[in-house]
């Protein structure tokens, strides 16, 4: 009896778990049936070669697994592989469901010489000249010469060397995009330069014509520093004052305001506070560079977190104050209750929005606009700077009148 008979007579009872294994032989249960384990089945390859009884073996106790683990399974033990196409046909016939198959060889004469067992692999791949007894082989060894010549005049079409020179690409384009916006960004802080020359001549008061306005009530406009038309007058002696807290535990101060009312974007205070090194400053000078309406100017503002450091006149130049929602804020304001103070001051309150409702509690009682930023999404702050803008804008054209 053949291999692939005694172990189809085994499969279709059901009796694999009588194969045993030993001395390099496959033993089929009580009768005198052995073969040795690279024994070739006349069970034929769909792409060549015939299968050893260890791979027939070896499926029928695997072949519940998926194709790809039982692969990797065949792999590991070094057992040749039934590839995918041969799985049903293989199935039906050692389990009985059919009677014959294409693949079985239809004699092997003892004289013969035995058919070529598969080597084992790791790829559901056949391929002749892995095989002596294919008549392939004959050819792949007549052809091996014309191969090695081919391959000796093939060129590599790319490699790593290749695309770093990217050749026949033009980068001039992105040369220039890349100083158009470096002269922008140079004539951006050379604006912001003459911007802060101006605002601190008329802080210092360096001037004598700006003394001498400032004692006659002249305005201060929010015209641009270049020479553009004001859009609107606002009679305020000096430079105005945005006035913040001193606390730590609110959201703008005197460390960051600049980055968020110039640049529209909100930084930590604790991150700019350790930029700086820890020098508190006692003024900041911010431009006024976001507008909704691109003609707008740019204005200064002195931005001050020291009550008590402020002069009685210089309280007539206060116009708007970041709340921290505390009373104990003003008790250097020389008002009398925060009502007389958000009458002549605008107040802005800023919180993030998914704060809870307790923290603007007491705020919702004042007359300040409460302003919500995001604690991840950066691209929103600049709406928020725009609406406070907006809002001191307003504010200062209604004083003007």
């Amino acid at each position: 009896m053949d291999p692939l008979t005694a172990l189809r007579e085994l499969a279709m009872q059901g009796e694999l778990d009588r194969i045993t294994e030993s001395g390099g032989e496959f033993h089929f249960g009580s009768s005198d049936w052995s073969f040795p384990c690279t024994a070739a089945t006349a069970f034929r390859c769909k792409t060549g070669g015939f299968y050893t009884l260890d791979a027939l073996v070896f499926f029928l106790r695997h072949y519940s697994l998926r194709h790809t683990d039982y692969l990797q399974s065949a792999t590991q033990h070094q057992v040749p592989a039934v590839t995918f196409p041969d799985r049903k046909p293989l199935l039906d016939y050692l389990f009985g469901h059919t009677s014959a198959s294409a693949s079985i060889a239809v004699s092997l004469a003892p004289s013969a010489p035995a058919p070529a067992p598969l080597a084992p692999s790791s790829f559901d791949e056949y391929r002749p000249e892995d095989d002596p007894a294919h008549p392939q082989t004959q050819v792949s060894l007549d052809t091996a010469d014309y191969v090695s010549m081919i391959r000796a005049l093939e060129r590599p079409l790319k490699d790593r060397d290749a695309l770093l020179e990217a050749k026949n690409r033009d980068f001039y384009a992105v040369y220039l995009a890349s100083t158009k916006r470096e002269d922008e960004r140079n004539r951006a802080e050379a604006h912001q330069r003459k911007d802060g020359l101006v605002a601190k001549t008329r802080i210092s008061g360096r001037s004598n014509d700006d003394r001498a306005n400032d004692k006659a009530g002249l305005a201060v406009t929010t015209g641009s520093a270049l020479g553009a038309v004001p859009k609107q007058v606002v009679r305020v002696k000096g430079v105005p004052i945005i006035m913040v807290p001193s606390a730590s535990q609110t959201l703008i101060t005197i460390y960051n305001v600049r980055d968020f009312l110039e640049d529209g974007i909100y930084v930590p205070s604790d991150v700019k506070a350790k930029a700086m090194k820890g020098s508190r400053p006692d003024c900041v000078t911010v431009q006024k560079k976001l507008s909704r309406d691109r003609a707008a100017a740019v204005g200064a503002y002195e931005v001050r977190d020291k009550p008590s450091a402020l002069k009685a006149d210089d309280w007539d130049r206060v116009v708007a104050v970041f709340v921290l929602g505390k009373e104990w804020q003003f008790k250097d304001w020389p008002f009398k209750d925060h009502f007389e103070i958000f009458n002549k001051v605008l107040g802005f309150f800023m919180r993030f929005e998914d704060d809870s409702v307790e923290s603007a509690k007491v705020v919702k009682q004042w007359n300040v606009k409460i302003i919500s930023i995001s604690k991840n999404k950066r691209h929103q702050d600049r709406a928020a700077a725009l609406e406070v803008w907006d809002r001191l804008e307003e504010f200062m054209r209604s004083r003007s009148h």
